[in-house]
């Protein structure tokens, strides 16, 4: 269980570390702090306000996903529940797949932009809907990997809250840390483009691994380590 908490919390660090989304967090903080103008410099007090007020947005929905998940799951049939995790574990398969270049799906290509037609007389309200539809799916990378962890959470009902929380904390805390450093985030963002693709990659393989885990219903094992001791003797 430990495990795949921590798998989920590494979830949310690489949709964070995603290439299409690091690049504009620090810009997209300070705008949102500077009540939707881009010629207001907000203070660091307020990027960081404002960043708690965007991490809330996200964290409801996912918890919000989570808890819907545990009461609509928890009580079906073992048999539902070994189709649930072949399906699960062929998504997360598929997700991992998608991390590594692999292949490719066309419905996670196209980006899913925030929009925003009317400002919100509170520019934290405006930041906590902006969380809000940013849990909805706002680039194919935060897709790929928190699709990979709903599928998860699919196939242990028990601990879909556990699990979307765990992925929650991991996209949220950088969020936080950004919000403190803008400048300093920023200025180390562009220095860290080249390994973001290998960031992908590497948990595109994790994925894989744990899918195949998933789907043969063998993810107990990780716990137990004892397909390490398998592989020794």
């Amino acid at each position: 269980m430990e495990v795949n908490i921590a798998i989920a919390f590494v979830a949310g660090v690489v949709s964070f570390l995603s290439p299409c989304v690091l690049p504009i967090i620090p810009g997209f903080l300070a705008y949102l702090a500077g009540g939707l103008s881009a010629e207001i410099k907000p203070s660091r007090k307020e990027v960081f306000i404002n960043s708690v007020f965007f991490v809330l947005g996200f964290s409801l929905v996912f918890a919000a996903l989570g808890v819907l998940l545990n009461t609509v799951l928890t009580f079906v049939a073992y048999d539902v529940q070994i189709w649930l995790s072949r399906i699960g574990g062929a998504i997360i398969i598929l997700f991992g797949l998608y991390l590594t270049k692999l292949i490719k799906i066309p419905w996670l290509e196209r980006e899913h932009k925030i929009t925003i037609q009317k400002k919100s007389k509170s520019k934290y309200v405006t930041s906590f809907l902006f969380g809000l539809a940013f849990a909805a799916g706002w680039t194919p990378c935060v897709g790929a990997a928190l699709g990979a962890i709903l599928a998860l959470a699919a196939t242990q009902p028990g601990a879909a809250f556990s699990l979307l929380l765990a992925y929650s904390l991991g996209l949220g805390l950088p969020f936080l840390i950004v919000g403190l450093f803008t400048a300093q985030a920023a200025k180390l963002v562009s220095k860290m483009g080249k390994w973001l693709y290998l960031v992908n990659v590497v948990f595109g393989v994790i994925l894989i691994i744990l899918g195949i885990l998933v789907f043969t219903q063998s993810i107990n094992l990780i716990a137990s380590f004892d397909f390490i001791n398998n592989l020794i003797q």
